[in-house]
């Protein structure tokens, strides 16, 4: 007599934030989304790919005009169009990545309806396009940083890197939980860009924390997730460390948000098709 094997098709259990097996076995669709939103983002543009490098270009330009010379704003000893395009650099990422991370799930509804995969790699993959972005503008801050004659401390240089890891934690972890939300609740997709807005002017991106003179405002600032991945970047250029209970503070926050955010998602991930 024949024996029969019971198949039992149910969703991975709940008690891991991530399923690494899962995403791996899924890897290549990293690719595919990622490069999919970049085509895209810049079809039937007339510059392409030179608006990553124009953005961040222009918008200091802007600061330097109305902050840096209008309200002679401290630099840390740096060019001030430099000590601003360094910490636009990474901003654009994490406002780019946030955005189009919010809106993931709702822009790529329809194939969350046929398909099963991971639905975590579509929020990553559209940070994934907006560290493609960073990339590209990296290469006007190498030569900002020949065109000012910027010593560099090159022994200090791989926290560049460490940086970067840090913007896209700070980047996965709001990212992923506002996606989650915004395909929901869709008042989420008037509230994000106005958010964003908000975390810009209370992150020191443009201006020192120490131009506060109350300390209660400066650790206020320094909550957001973003700062010590900015004072870090500036590290090799301004060889000052940074403050080890700020740098603490932004820490602490960026690791809050990302497993407040990643378990958010995974836990309404399955409803995800109905709400779509």
């Amino acid at each position: 007599m024949p024996e029969y094997i019971e198949y039992k098709i149910e969703p991975p259990s709940t008690a891991k934030i991530l399923h690494w097996k899962e995403l791996w076995l899924y890897r290549e669709l990293f690719y595919f989304f990622t490069w999919r939103d970049i085509k895209v983002k810049y079809k039937q543009t007339l510059l392409g790919f030179l608006w990553a490098i124009l953005q961040p270009l222009f918008m200091m330009i802007i600061f330097t005009f109305f902050f840096g010379r209008a309200l002679n704003i401290p630099s840390q000893n740096l060019p001030y169009p430099l000590y601003v395009f360094s910490g636009l650099l990474l901003w654009n990422m994490f406002s780019a990545g946030l955005t189009n991370a919010s809106n993931s799930m709702v822009n790529n509804a329809a194939i969350i309806k046929k398909i099963y995969f991971p639905r975590l790699i579509i929020p990553v993959s559209s940070i994934l396009v907006a560290l493609f972005d960073f990339l590209m503008g990296f290469g006007i801050y190498t030569g900002l940083l020949v065109y000012y004659a910027q010593p560099v401390a090159w022994s200090a240089a791989f926290i560049w890197p460490l940086a970067l890891i840090l913007t896209v934690v700070a980047t996965m972890g709001l990212g992923s939980w506002l996606s989650a939300l915004n395909i929901k609740y869709r008042d989420f997709r008037y509230v994000i860009p106005f958010l964003v807005q908000v975390l810009f002017f209370l992150t020191p991106v443009i201006y020192p924390v120490s131009m506060l003179k109350y300390p209660f405002l400066q650790y206020i600032l320094v909550c957001s997730p973003m700062y010590a991945a900015i004072e870090l970047f500036r590290y090799p250029l301004t060889d000052a460390m940074p403050d080890i209970y700020f740098m603490t503070a932004s820490l602490t926050s960026g690791v809050v948000f990302l497993f407040i955010g990643i378990f958010y998602f995974k836990q309404t991930e399955n409803f995800f098709a109905d709400y779509a």
